[in-house]
């Protein structure tokens, strides 16, 4: 049966309706203030991304003929239209939902000033701060009819300035300038601590409004006002999620005039001049409306996410510190307890420090030869992980690290590393050409009594000790061999790549992740046939690939339950008479980004757990090395079934996905079920059993 017998949901129409939820945690008055400020942060980020990388895919679309438009799956023109509706509809929300929240900060005495407002001694401490710290930062552009504009910070936000001389209240003479504000150097907001208690807080942009005169002195001019605008670019040709590779390669000469970096948004403050708009809009060369977005003074809200720790705790989320593993607590060799038995790590929940301790330990463990590892992501400075693997080269042991080059927006830092990790003489292997290496592995080879042991890390997040405090990641940790040595396989690859490895166990894109997917769905469909119980979950950060996704569709029709926890993409359509009955779906959005990727299977009673990196998207299944893991320890099966059950179960932070891409909370008569707290208190209950055990 064809695609066109079914309907999916468009998946940047999906996209942005994850991003709405998370504007919802920004209008829900239950959560912190301050973290409804941390969610317009998030919102604002998203969005920005979103136009960076898909909506040029889909301007591009525009460009094509009808004929190719008909092998498209879908409508590039409705769907541009539908993206611009949307767009507005949510950033008319944000405003309002920035306004409530000052609102609310106002009655806790925190207050935003903005130039007009400062008293004299508050505007005299501001200049002090201006001339000290911010103008040095400062690097003004003075515009002209004759020179083209620099190619714009699409990462920055701008305030445009213009610049008058009135005489009898008309404009004799009229200069524009742009300034871009340095929040990479300079903090976005500055507290001003009042002797009553009050926090006052002075944004960036005001700080340089205060001071316009000061920054534009020789100039004379007796009118000078700013307006804020931020212009997003395309930052990817993101075009082979679309389409097939033959197709592109056709398409290549037809699209080659479309530059990389073209602009696809302008947003800018509604109350700004027109003729100064009008200058910009045409040194920017955007010619469509559509693309031109009114907003607020404000833009660039990412900012908000690092928003100062001011007043009262209550402000805040009460703190969930990250738990030690009950077996690894108090432990002296990490090795030592793997060996015992299989163990699993839950981020943010559990520590992120015990894969530390095992790289640490590797790298002076004499025992240990060799340290393998792939890299998508890290932190930007000071990796403890690289620094583990810096320092077991230099302990002698043979380290080979598969980095990543092409990980979006974090290919400098990568390449950085890169550079650094050669220095010490660790190979440096660039993962096998046309597919990204997204899979989280690591694998460490010791000898034990003559022979070799290796151990595995086989994860669902990166190597990022920032992002494991926040996002909601699985590990497993095993000396397994029929698992190590397919791992090993693996890295094998990334030096043989001509080669094909056969894989038994793991699940390994692009390799046998698709076809082991369908298998165990049509053992599924055949024990529904045959009157059995069949069902599956997925838990997935995005489910968009459509063969699978007609793939449920089918499992559906034929019996089997399917249960979906998608946080950003689904492009299944549930509750469909004669074709999605037995579908369920939810997001889940709350205080912790949910990042793991689960899929479990009936199996006849005899359930199948997979663990790891992989989304359901074709670049996943296809273009990128993913690998997914069985669970074969019973104990970790039953922990990751029970974290899968509150999830399931969650009442208070779940939404549906429903075919209105509505986001209905889900709601029930059950007792309130808010899942990451749920988790986080039935690992916090495991520690104490076992540490009840020990006195």
């Amino acid at each position: 049966m064809s695609n066109k017998n079914y309907v999916f949901h468009d998946r940047e129409i999906s996209w942005l309706s994850f991003n709405e939820r998370v504007l919802q945690e920004a209008e829900d008055k239950s959560v912190p203030i301050l973290e409804r400020l941390k969610f317009l942060g998030i919102f604002s980020t998203n969005l920005d991304e979103f136009f960076r990388v898909r909506v040029p895919t889909v301007q591009k679309m525009l460009d094509l003929s009808e004929k190719e438009k008909e092998m498209l799956d879908y409508d590039p023109a409705e769907t541009f239209m539908t993206i611009s509706k949307k767009n507005q509809e949510l950033q008319n929300r944000f405003e309002k939902a920035y306004l409530a929240v000052k609102d609310e900060l106002e009655k806790e005495r925190i207050y935003f000033l903005n130039e007009k407002e400062l008293n004299d001694d508050q505007m005299l401490k501001v200049k002090d701060y201006f001339e000290s710290t911010v103008q040095p930062a400062l690097v003004p552009l003075m515009l002209s009819e004759e020179r083209s504009l620099p190619e714009l910070n699409g990462k920055a936000v701008y305030l445009a300035v213009k610049l008058c001389k009135i005489e009898e209240e008309v404009e004799v003479e009229v200069k524009y300038a742009l300034i871009e504000i340095p929040t990479a150097i300079v903090s976005r907001f500055f507290v001003l601590n009042e002797e009553d208690g009050t926090k006052n807080v002075v944004l960036l942009d005001d700080i340089i409004r205060t001071c316009l005169p000061e920054i534009f002195a020789i100039f004379h001019y007796n009118s000078i006002e700013a307006y804020t605008i931020k212009i997003t670019r395309d930052a990817e040709l993101d075009i082979e999620d679309d389409v097939t590779t033959g197709f592109i390669e056709k398409l290549s000469e037809g699209l080659k005039n479309r530059k990389k970096g073209d602009p696809v948004r302008l947003i800018h403050d509604a109350e700004m001049d027109a003729d100064l708009l009008k200058f910009i809009i045409n040194k920017v060369g955007l010619e469509d409306d559509d693309l031109l977005v009114p907003g607020g003074r404000y833009h660039n809200f990412k900012d908000y996410m690092n928003f100062p720790k001011i007043g009262s705790s209550a402000l805040r989320y009460k703190s969930m510190p990250p738990l030690a593993h009950p077996i690894l607590q108090g432990k002296v060799s990490v090795f030592e307890e793997i060996r015992k038995q299989d163990i699993l790590l839950s981020y943010p929940y559990q520590s992120y420090r015990h894969v530390i301790d095992l790289m640490r330990e590797a790298a002076i463990d004499p025992a240990v030869t060799s340290i393998k590892i792939t890299i998508y992501r890290l932190v930007s400075k000071n990796s403890k992980v690289i620094h583990s693997l810096i320092n077991a080269a230099r302990n002698g042991k043979r380290v080979t690290v598969v980095m990543e080059l092409k990980a979006r927006f974090d290919e400098e830092s990568n390449m950085n590393y890169t550079d650094e990790l050669q220095d010490e003489g660790v190979k440096v292997v660039f993962g096998a050409p046309g597919l990204k290496v997204h899979t989280k592995l690591l694998v460490i080879k010791r000898k034990e009594n003559g022979k070799s042991v290796r151990y595995c890390h086989i994860g669902t997040g990166n190597f990022h000790e920032n992002t494991a405090r926040v996002y909601c990641d699985h590990s497993l940790l095993t000396c397994r061999e029929e698992i190590s040595d397919e791992v090993n396989k693996i890295f094998s690859f990334f030096k043989d790549n001509y080669k094909r490895y056969q894989f038994k166990h793991l699940i390994v894109a692009p390799f046998n992740a698709r076809r082991r997917f369908v298998k165990f769905i049509d053992n599924e469909m055949n024990n529904a046939k045959a009157g059995k119980e069949a069902y599956v979950i997925i838990k997935v950060n995005n489910l968009h690939d459509r063969k699978m996704a007609k793939k449920i569709y089918e499992a559906s029709k034929a019996g089997v339950k399917i249960k979906i926890i998608a946080r950003s993409v689904n492009s299944v359509i549930n509750g469909i008479e004669g074709m999605s009955e037995n579908i369920e779906a939810i997001s889940i959005v709350d205080r912790l980004l949910e990042h793991a990727r689960l899929v479990v299977f009936c199996n006849g009673g005899e359930e199948m757990v997979y663990l790891g990196s992989s989304d359901w998207m074709r670049r996943n299944l296809d273009r990128r090395v993913e690998v997914m893991t069985p669970i074969l320890d019973e104990n970790i099966k039953k922990m990751l079934l029970k974290v899968i059950d509150f999830q399931l179960a969650d009442n208070t932070k779940a939404r549906k996905w429903n075919a209105t891409l509505s986001n209905e909370y889900v709601k029930t008569d059950d007792t309130p079920v808010r899942s990451q707290y749920a988790i986080y208190d039935y690992f916090s209950n495991q520690l104490k059993k076992m540490e009840a055990k020990k006195q």
